[in-house]
């Protein structure tokens, strides 16, 4: 039977393809205040600012590709039963063809209805803007399928499970410093190896961790050649 990879990714595993990423020097919550542009009440304040912000990460998404770390994610599922649970809002894991991918934080390629939460739709690429006036089937505005700031991220009790059932966490690109997806991390058994994949110093409560300072793509690539143990 394969061993079960669990793969916890961050902002860092899409900077390599071009993603801008929110807390770091120069990111976007320097220029775009988080309280403006992802928490329900911005949206409530000026909704065609909050709309306009996301149609400009979709357009940047549209632009990106998938970076050597996500395929070698994929290459790893040959081997292993590999499942992501990603704080990222791109489709960059699934655009590189990894089959199990669990988003935290919601989709940047689907809206929703501000009315009914379970009305979620696919974004047309080809016409990827959501506009004031843009409805769902109840008559009601379409928001982006993001989890705002002070909203319940609904996926965090399917992402425990997945994570206590792991045998190998990997994590990449994440300071693991936000909350609740920090709380991952309490999941995992105590026996288990944790391999953290980052080019800065990360301080996590646990100190038997494996710290590949690297970026994505190399971390990844010296990642599999770790892992070759299991095989």
């Amino acid at each position: 039977m394969q061993k079960k990879i669990v793969v916890l990714t961050g902002a860092g595993m899409s900077a390599e393809s071009g993603i801008a990423t929110f807390r770091d020097s120069g990111g976007l919550w320097e220029r775009y205040p988080m309280e403006q542009v992802a928490t329900p009440e911005g949206f409530e304040a000026d909704p065609e600012l909050v709309l306009n912000f996301y149609n400009m990460r979709r357009r940047e998404l549209l632009k990106a590709k998938p970076n050597e770390g996500h395929r070698g994610l994929v290459d790893l599922e040959s081997y292993f039963d590999v499942t992501i649970i990603t704080q990222n809002i791109d489709n960059l894991h699934e655009q590189a063809g990894s089959k199990k991918v669990l988003h935290l934080h919601g989709e940047l390629m689907k809206a929703r209805s501000t009315s009914d939460e379970s009305l979620i739709y696919d974004i047309d690429p080809l016409h990827c803007d959501i506009r004031l006036g843009d409805l769902c089937e109840k008559g009601f505005q379409l928001r982006p399928h993001i989890v705002w700031f002070g909203e319940a991220v609904p996926m965090i009790q399917e992402a425990e499970e997945i994570t206590r059932r792991a045998d190998i966490l990997v994590i990449i690109g994440t300071s693991m410093n936000v909350y609740p997806a920090a709380g991952l991390l309490n999941e995992v058994r105590s026996n288990i190896p944790v391999y953290l994949i980052d080019p800065k110093d990360v301080h996590t409560r646990r100190y038997d961790i494996h710290h590949i300072q690297k970026g994505a793509s190399e971390g990844v690539r010296e990642l599999k050649k770790l892992l070759q143990i299991f095989f």
